[in-house]
């Protein structure tokens, strides 16, 4: 069977708005050795796609042209050290570039295999959410069971995964959502209370309950202090993005009373080594609570990969739910 040589990617010339992306024919770069190559099914769009068109959030070096940090599909050849999967198998990837287009290459290390018990659209809505709340909330945060979360942004694409994945594990699970239907999803997807932010303290309502042991927050700014004084003795407030700022005023006291952790990362950057760690623990925990129910990715739209643009939209518009995937 005769591999293709080249590949449609959406890419962006210079940084601006939804309309500045572009889709092009590029030539499809030479397979490495512990990699392999997917047919693409369907790709992910998430936040950090935004910020990377906007000219915010550059990819690290190496990594492949264009847009898009995840996707499924059917691998088409692999490199000569893959010894996991063989062409025809289906999978779901996460990569650090090129993710928008036809034919993808990933590392083997940060492929996995599809999960059974959803088609293979949805399943290009897994990886790079699964493995920033499981590097984030499991990791770093060390939720278990019997503890209580508080995931704020609960109805985006990494909220609704959080709700999920900490309710499988045996946690308390609250959240933080931007209207009453938004709210309502969260609870639907296992949260015990879903806070409507623009209406009620969610401090006062998380106290109430006893504090949170692990926050996951992507708002930064005034939530930052909000943060410490939602969180229970010794909890660990993880953060993953800084939607209303980076730089802030805060009273650190709490913080030291209560011996809080405050700790973020990124990604993206990861060592191939770390994200194959991450992809084995993923495989080994959070795949059977997806073939047995207890996780489903929660998918707002697909839309083909000729309209990236107007799935920018959707997401700067920041009224969808759940996740937004491309079909090329």
């Amino acid at each position: 069977m005769s591999l293709p040589t080249s590949h449609t990617i959406a890419i962006v010339p210079e940084p601006g708005g939804p309309d500045a992306i572009k889709i092009v024919e590029r030539a499809l770069p030479k397979l490495g050795d512990d990699e392999v190559l997917i047919r693409t099914v369907a790709c992910g769009v998430n936040k950090p796609d935004t910020f990377e068109r906007m000219g915010f959030y550059p990819p690290p070096a190496g990594a492949p042209e264009g847009l898009g940090l995840e996707a499924s599909g059917v691998i088409e050849a692999v490199g000569r050290l893959v010894k996991d999967f063989k062409p025809g198998d289906d999978v779901c990837a996460l990569v650090t570039g090129g993710g928008y287009s036809d034919f993808v290459i990933a590392k083997a290390g940060s492929t996995l295999p599809a999960p059974k018990k959803i088609d293979l659209v949805a399943a290009a809505g897994l990886p790079e959410t699964v493995f920033t709340v499981w590097a984030n909330v499991f990791q770093a945060g060390k939720l278990k069971a019997g503890e209580t979360l508080l995931v704020h942004g609960g109805s985006g694409g990494i909220g609704t995964t959080a709700i999920q994945m900490g309710k499988a594990a045996g946690a308390r699970v609250f959240a933080t959502a931007g209207s009453a239907e938004k709210c309502a999803l969260c609870e639907h997807l296992g949260a015990e209370r879903a806070i409507y932010y623009r209406e009620e303290n969610f401090v006062e309502i998380i106290n109430e309950a006893g504090g949170a042991d692990v926050i996951l927050d992507m708002v930064g700014g005034p939530y930052v202090q909000k943060n410490i004084d939602s969180a229970a003795f010794r909890g660990r407030i993880v953060q993953i993005a800084f939607l209303q700022g980076s730089r802030i005023e805060a009273d650190l006291m709490r913080l030291m009373l209560k011996q809080l952790t405050i700790t973020g990362s990124t990604l993206r950057a990861r060592p191939d080594h770390e994200k194959a760690a991450l992809a084995l623990a993923i495989r080994q925990t959070v795949w059977p609570w997806i073939e047995t129910g207890q996780f489903t990715p929660e998918i707002h739209s697909v839309l083909p990969l000729d309209k990236a643009a107007d799935a920018h939209r959707l997401m700067d518009a920041g009224e969808h739910s759940g996740k937004i995937l491309l079909t090329p």
